[in-house]
């Protein structure tokens, strides 16, 4: 099991397929495994590299609180040391806001970044909703239960549950199959999701960048589209209207498309052959 020494932490990753490389940083209480239905697509032009952070999955936990800041650096110790001097960079929700930092902190390493569900800074109501996912988790005493019954919610819109009930069957046996995250890394790792603040950070990311957003998303909606985008100087937007925050699993097909045309355009083959 491939693990690297960075930033004073064993990380866990795994790597498949060839091309440059493509880092995939994993959201809220994932490990690397949550990009499984786009590495399948990606890995056929990439080098996709899915981490677990710190405090998840195969990682080490050490102790401490983290933030969106130190992931970021963690995952640009963990580039040097693979011999990786640039990368594309992608992240859903959490792994947007490290992905943020990364990109604005370490501009030279990230070729381009994909930013899915993300914003800039927590508002009063994403801190609400992630309070309530902390004292279900502390009440549950199981993070993973807590994601199936109270994070998928938001996740998935209500015809998802009403149509394709079968797919988040299957989505909840495969989060009960993966590494169990402790309540005590949760609470660290979703007072960094209520900390997030890259607001200063957004005009220093210089990457040729994505924004996706779920146009049913009532989590990071639509109402952080636009700091984004005025925000980071050499950006693009999509909206995939029919979804809600976890736009890569309730529409693969078209997620995988969209979001493998904007990485194949800004690849050194796709360059080279326009």
């Amino acid at each position: 099991m491939p693990k690297l020494v960075a930033n004073g932490i064993k990380m866990y990753y795994e790597q498949q397929g060839v091309g440059e490389p493509l880092i995939l940083i994993p959201y809220l209480s994932a490990d690397n495994a949550c990009y499984a239905f786009q590495v399948a697509e990606y890995s056929k032009c990439f080098s996709c590299i899915s981490l677990d952070l710190r405090d998840t999955g195969q990682s080490d936990k050490p102790g401490g609180d983290v933030s969106m800041e130190q992931y970021a650096d963690d995952i640009a110790a963990f580039m040097q040391e693979f011999g990786m001097p640039q990368a594309h960079v992608m992240g859903l929700s959490l792994g947007a806001a490290v992905g943020m930092w990364l990109a604005a902190k370490y501009p030279v390493k990230v070729k381009t970044l994909s930013l899915h569900s993300g914003w800039a800074k927590t508002d009063e109501y994403l801190k609400t909703v992630v309070q309530g996912w902390q004292a279900a988790a502390k009440g549950l005493n199981s993070v993973t239960e807590m994601a199936i019954s109270n994070m998928f919610p938001w996740c998935f819109t209500p015809e998802m549950y009403a149509t394709k009930y079968d797919v988040i069957q299957r989505l909840s046996g495969f989060m009960r199959s993966r590494p169990i995250m402790s309540v005590a890394s949760f609470m660290k790792q979703s007072n960094a999701v209520i900390a997030h603040d890259a607001e200063a950070q957004l005009s220093r990311i210089k990457a040729p960048t994505q924004i996706t957003f779920g146009g049913q998303d009532h989590l990071t909606s639509l109402r952080f589209a636009d700091q984004l985008k005025n925000g980071i100087e050499d950006s693009e937007l999509v909206i995939f209207e029919d979804c809600s925050h976890a736009t890569i699993y309730e529409n693969v097909e078209q997620f995988n498309t969209k979001t493998l045309e904007f990485l194949r355009r800004h690849s050194q083959s796709m360059t080279a052959a326009m």
